[in-house]
């Protein structure tokens, strides 16, 4: 496996992971954030894409490149979603990781 990709699945696991803990706190503590059922939807969503995005690379699946492009569109959704609002720094550096590792990702093909 490249370098190039390995370092992908690293950020997709690692995303898929901030976004899915961030999700579930927030849900967990309603009372102490200020999170609309949007974001929360816009992070489960960026952590199912991520998770299935690595699946995808770990197995050399032919799709991965397509793969990779949808899955930086759902983490600048998530970005868009989340900037600006406290607490969420991680799950935005998060995405933008993912998203940056993803476009390249998908440019090699």
């Amino acid at each position: 496996m490249a370098a190039a990709m390995r370092a992908c699945i690293d950020e997709c696991q690692k995303c898929h992971t901030v976004c899915l803990t961030t999700a579930t706190e927030l849900r967990r503590a309603p009372a102490l954030h200020r999170s609309s059922p949007a974001q929360i939807l816009a992070m489960l969503d960026s952590a199912q894409i991520c998770a299935t995005t690595a699946d995808f690379m770990a197995r050399g699946s032919a799709h991965h490149a397509a793969m990779c492009r949808l899955c930086a569109d759902i983490c600048e959704a998530c970005i868009r979603a989340c900037t600006g609002m406290p607490g969420m720094e991680t799950c935005v550096a998060a995405c933008v990781s993912c998203a940056k590792s993803c476009r390249t990702m998908a440019a090699m093909g």
